[in-house]
This record gives structure tokens, C-alpha cells and sequence, in this order.
């Protein structure tokens, strides 16, 4: 099957809300901190000049969350819900078979997540031809992928814009974008 000119969208999306809530608020996400999905696509869309389609993995093992899949419904996304036992990463293995799935098509892909179980799946994808990423707070992103050529790398917040306020993030600077100004207030 041809997928060319697609960007497919690939959402971890316990692993955001985990990293968000865990290492950068500290505290569970409050609904208006968490990431606006919808603009997600739209940065993909953007960044890549192509359609693009979310696929947003769920752990369903204990139940659905009914609004919210219907929420990510709503914007267009593909929800997969997933159950196994307590011991299977029923998402993580759902994402590892789906990149494999991905190098039978055209299609080019953006990984949303930090975990690095999936370097080795994403990194077959690079073939020179294909645009392959990986989309996540830069900080907390596996060091695998700073090594792996052929995988961009963008931030959640600062590239794709996911928040609708700045989040409490040390971040670390390239010189040539330092602004003094931005720390003399």
C-alpha cells in the first residue's frame, strides 16, 4: 500500500503524561496543563507539508476513558485501545509491531514519546527516502536518539507547541539563541 505523502502520527501517550507529571510538574497534570493534541497534528502538518494521522495508544487493560477518547476522536485521531496482563507494555508492544508495520509503507513517521524500547523499531525506518522523528521534552528524550542519524528530533513544547503556558523546564540554551534580556527582568 502506498502511504506517501502521510506522516503517521505515533502517541505514547502514558509516557508523556507520566514524564509531564513525574520529572517536570512533579504532581499529576491539571487538565489545562496537560498537551493540546490537536496541535500535535497541526505541527507535524506544518513542520512536514503532508497530511499527517494520529495514532494514540491507550492501556485499556482496566477500563476505557470514554471522553476522552471521544475528545481525541474529535480531532481526528485513530485511538487504539489496548488490554493484556498487568506484566504485558501493552502499548509499547503495540508501537514496536506498528513501526515494524510502517517499513511496508511509504509513509513518514514522528514517534511521541521518550522511551528508548523503540530505537531500534524507529531507526530501521531511516532508508534515506523517508522522514523519520521523534517528538518528546528534549531533556528527558533516551540518549539513544541523540546518536541515531536520520531521526529528527523535536520538543513538545518549544517546536510543536503543545501548551498553553510555559512549563517550569530547565532548559539548555544554544548560545546563539541566548537572550540575556530574558533573564535581567
Amino acid at each position: 500500500m502506498d502511504d506517501g505523502g502521510i506522516t503517521w502520527v505515533l502517541v505514547d501517550g502514558e509516557n508523556i503524561d507520566a514524564t509531564l507529571g513525574g520529572s517536570i510538574l512533579g504532581r499529576r497534570p491539571q487538565p489545562d496543563e496537560r498537551p493540546r493534541w490537536d496541535r500535535l497534528i497541526a505541527f507535524a502538518e506544518r513542520e512536514w507539508q503532508q497530511p499527517a494521522q494520529g495514532l494514540f495508544f491507550l492501556n485499556a487493560s482496566t477500563g476505557i476513558p470514554m471522553s476522552f477518547v471521544q475528545a481525541l476522536k474529535a480531532m481526528d485521531y485513530r485511538v487504539v485501545p489496548l488490554a493484556g496482563t498487568a506484566d504485558e507494555k501493552v502499548v509499547d508492544m503495540a508501537i514496536q509491531r506498528t513501526l515494524q508495520a510502517l517499513r511496508e509503507r511509504d509513509g513518514d513517521a514522528i514517534l511521541v514519546s521518550h522511551d528508548g524500547d523503540f530505537l531500534d523499531d524507529l531507526s530501521a525506518l531511516v532508508d534515506g527516502e523517508r522522514r523519520v522523528g521523534v517528538l518528546a521534552f528534549n531533556e528527558f528524550r533516551n540518549i539513544g536518539f541523540a546518536s541515531s542519524p536520520g531521526i529528527e528530533k523535536f520538543d513538545l513544547e518549544y517546536d510543536a507547541g503543545v501548551f498553553d503556558a510555559p512549563l517550569p523546564r530547565v532548559r539548555v540554551i544554544p548560545i546563539d539563541e541566548f537572550d540575556p534580556a530574558e533573564f535581567l527582568r
